[in-house]
């Protein structure tokens, strides 16, 4: 029976890398809701890029039964900040009979900060197509994340 794996993480947690590592261990197809908005979109979505993503990642979920249907493993790489898009997931996929796990990567502020640092200078240099996350961007992305509870998550990696 086919699975989805859902990572769960701040910002520059960690999160693509190590959804790359678990899609290829679990012979798991890979959907990332950034791979999608950055190839559409670019770097600066401004005022739409909320909509963009919400879009996104209903398009993935959906996307997502068609490759559980046919017996492949899924792994969402997005970051599920919120306890409620946690929950939502959790129930989308319960309500199908699908197995669904949460991989959460807790990381401390300071490497929290390296990696940030690393990501931003591997996108000006054109090393990597990510999003380039500044002070005030991250400062907002690190107040809307909920760090989850232990009973939401059955994979805590510590980095």
């Amino acid at each position: 029976m086919s699975k989805v794996i859902m990572t769960c993480g701040k910002i520059c947690s960690g999160k693509s890398t190590y959804a790359k590592q678990i899609s290829s261990k679990n012979k798991a197809v890979l959907l990332s809701v950034d791979e999608i908005t950055l190839a559409l979109f670019g770097q600066n979505c401004g005022d739409k890029h909320d909509e963009y993503v919400a879009k996104t990642e209903k398009y993935l979920f959906d996307k997502s039964l068609e490759i559980l249907q046919i017996g492949v493993n899924v792994v969402l790489d997005w970051g599920f900040w919120t306890k409620a898009e946690r929950q939502y997931a959790k129930e989308f996929y319960k309500s199908k009979n699908i197995q669904c796990e949460f991989h959460f990567i807790d990381v401390g502020n300071e490497i929290w900060h390296q990696r940030l640092n690393k990501r931003n200078n591997a996108v000006l240099e054109g090393k990597t197509n990510a999003y380039y996350v500044d002070e005030n961007l991250a400062r907002k992305f690190d107040h809307i994340f909920e760090i989850p509870s232990k009973d939401e998550i059955d994979v805590w990696i510590e980095s």
